[in-house]
């Protein structure tokens, strides 16, 4: 994989905060950031991901076992990249709220890839980029086409319209403009950082709230990286099948 120019300028918030009850029993005493596979923690293979392209100053958001990713990154010195501790440990503050807390950290950039901690995928940050530059997207989701419980909904022209939860029926649309097309959210997204300013402020809130209220008045955009390797590393199960992909 190419590495990126040095214009722009990409920094990274990699999401490490979450509990991981899916992940129990190793995440009763362990936060997920820190369960292994092949020998590597989802942390560090995430951070060597991120440096395939480059991109090597990183902002980690830690509330469950904080300590123990924060004497990781110490040990391991970032892994060779610079990593910024953004301090949740007062209350964990999901996606919305956790970017708007880390804020000042993530400035200077000319764009923020954001992802969580417990995916493993082979998607190639550098196209995504060149298409969130050429459509001047605010935010570019990385989504497929896979089954999945909650969904993305985009319109003819790959703009963010709703999201709807397969199970419940729930569905929740900011533009009107059918037929909308279903995408699986992969868990990654580039941010423009300007769009910073515009988050709702502190608290503890998810950022699919927040885009559904952007969607009508800014460019989101889905990048489609169907074919690509990618694995939801939340269950015990899919910690095992990860170790074929690593």
């Amino acid at each position: 994989m190419m590495q990126l120019s040095e214009n722009p300028v990409v920094k990274a918030m990699v999401l490490a905060a979450g509990l991981g009850t899916r992940l129990q029993p190793f995440t009763q005493t362990h936060p997920k950031a820190l369960a292994q596979v092949n020998g590597k923690t989802l942390l560090e293979w995430n951070i060597r991901y991120l440096q395939q392209f480059g991109i090597r100053d990183v902002v980690v958001n830690v509330h469950h076992f904080a300590d123990q990713i924060i004497q990781a990154i110490q040990d391991n010195q970032g892994w060779g990249s610079t990593l910024h501790i953004s301090d949740e440990r007062e209350q964990v503050l999901e996606t919305g709220g956790g970017i708007y807390h880390a804020r000042k950290l993530l400035r200077d950039c000319d764009a923020l890839v954001v992802m969580n901690v417990d995916i493993l995928t082979n998607l190639d940050i550098e196209l995504m980029l060149a298409q969130h530059i050429a459509q001047q997207s605010a935010v570019t989701l990385a989504v497929t086409d896979r089954v999945a419980s909650r969904y993305f909904l985009f319109n003819q022209r790959n703009r963010l319209c709703g999201w709807r939860n397969q199970k419940t029926g729930e569905e929740k649309l900011a533009l009107l403009d059918a037929p909308l097309f279903p995408k699986a959210f992969s868990g990654i997204q580039i941010i423009q950082p300007a769009m910073l300013q515009h988050l709702p402020g502190p608290g503890k809130y998810s950022l699919v709230e927040v885009y559904l209220q952007w969607a009508p008045n800014y460019v989101l955009e889905g990048f489609n990286h169907t074919g690509d390797t990618w694995i939801d590393v939340g269950t015990p199960e899919s910690l095992a099948a990860a170790s074929r992909f690593c």
